[in-house]
């Protein structure tokens, strides 16, 4: 497509409308910049914002965008925009279409800076379009308020609940995950009952009218907020199997320790040196170079409490996937014993907490529900929090994590 002057060209990519014109193209070569001077067509009238009808002109001010460069000159959009005095909702500035309101950068700048975040640092783009890292935060942020306004309440029928670390020191924000499109729905700022309590009480941004499965840790706040709102809750909770397995290899590691130290005092050596990641591995997945797998499963069949804890842990990682629930009870209950006469403290500790949430764990299996998908998010934010170099406060990790996993349109 040719234009006949450069006035046509920054009408058609600043997408004018009938009501605004390009006056001028002026390059300043000395501070490397070209401004573009644009008005408003109609100097008596403007439509207000809100019902779209033509008003009086009330006053004007002078506005200045920053917008994409142009030939290596930073280039900027100049408009004198008018405010309208509508005889019911009162004084507002007309809408300009190539910005947002309360934004001093154009929408196709904007969109090019959330493009190269989907892949780089805020430091990295901040730096990369000559902008303080607070202006592209904020230009993220809006993006993000954009995305949400515009996203349809969520109708969702199996979602996850779980925490992931803010900083360190045990700070965590807990992410609520709708399952069946992979969405976050939202980020709260802590992973206390009363927080979650009362988003389900307050949010807006999900229906769960048709919910038939929230899967979460066994953490007592979750429960109990979920409980608090949920009438059938008790048939709802699905403890994620991960969790479960995460308790069982921490307890097979306790033993394995507690048996390290035993044999160094004892013989001055220990056949379970190097060996950590060995047991916490399912058999499966256990390395086969150089004859590795086969020196640990000849390690495995040794009478060591280890290898005890171990085979309870490789059990348990089986009971998962039953059809018949009949037969998943009686198998759960047969590992309880075992775990039980185990004679293994740190695995009874975790038979006593794998009791107290049986219910749930029958749950999981009945519904064949799981937080694999959140973990994977999970991952996701954390390379995003690793890119960024950590994230100062809570409100703009919660921006970054549903600007990257929120499933938004930002409206460009």
């Amino acid at each position: 497509m040719s234009y006949e002057s450069l006035e046509d060209f920054y009408s058609e990519i600043l997408g004018l409308t009938e009501d605004w014109q390009v006056l001028s193209v002026i390059r300043d070569p000395k501070e490397k910049e070209v401004r573009v001077s644009v008005e408003h067509a109609d100097p008596a009238s403007g439509k207000c914002p809100l019902c779209g009808l033509a008003m009086p002109i009330h006053d004007s001010a002078m506005r200045r965008w920053r917008h994409l460069d142009s030939c290596n000159h930073k280039t900027f959009i100049e408009a004198t925009i008018p405010r309208v005095k509508c005889s019911e909702h009162g004084v507002h500035q007309v809408t300009v279409p190539w910005a947002c309101k309360n934004s001093r950068f154009t929408l196709e700048l904007e969109r090019q800076i959330c493009l190269w975040l989907n892949n780089a640092s805020i430091s990295a783009v901040a730096f990369m379009f000559g902008l303080s890292w607070d202006i592209v935060a904020g230009i993220q942020g809006r993006a993000v308020k954009r995305g949400l306004k515009n996203r349809s309440v969520i109708k969702t029928q199996n979602i996850g609940i779980d925490e992931t670390s803010f900083k360190k020191r045990h700070e965590y924000v807990s992410v609520i995950l709708d399952k069946e499109t992979n969405t976050v729905i939202d980020i709260l700022q802590d992973r206390k009952a009363s927080s979650l309590d009362y988003w389900f009480k307050t949010q807006e941004m999900a229906d769960f009218t048709d919910i038939q499965s929230i899967s979460m840790d066994m953490w007592d706040a979750f429960i109990k907020a979920v409980k608090a709102n949920f009438a059938n809750a008790d048939t709802l909770i699905a403890f994620d199997r991960y969790h479960v397995s995460q308790h069982i290899g921490k307890a097979v590691n306790k033993v394995r320790a507690i048996e390290h130290r035993q044999l160094l005092s004892k013989y001055g050596k220990s056949q379970l040196a190097g060996t950590k990641y060995d047991w916490l591995r399912t058999s499966s997945n256990i390395d086969n170079r150089e004859n590795s797998r086969r020196e640990f499963l000849k390690l495995a069949r040794m009478n060591l409490k280890t290898a005890r804890a171990w085979r309870i842990k490789e059990t348990a990682s089986l009971l998962w996937n039953f059809t018949y629930m009949g037969v998943a009870d009686r198998r759960w209950k047969e590992l309880l014993g075992w775990m039980f006469r185990s004679r293994l403290e740190p695995i009874i500790n975790v038979a006593r907490t794998i009791k107290s949430y049986y219910w749930g764990i029958q749950n999981a299996i009945r519904l064949k529900a799981n937080n694999a998908k959140l973990e994977a998010v999970n991952s996701g934010i954390q390379r995003v929090k690793k890119m960024a170099c950590g994230f100062r406060n809570r409100e703009r990790f919660r921006m970054a994590i549903l600007f990257h996993f929120g499933g938004l349109d930002f409206g460009f």
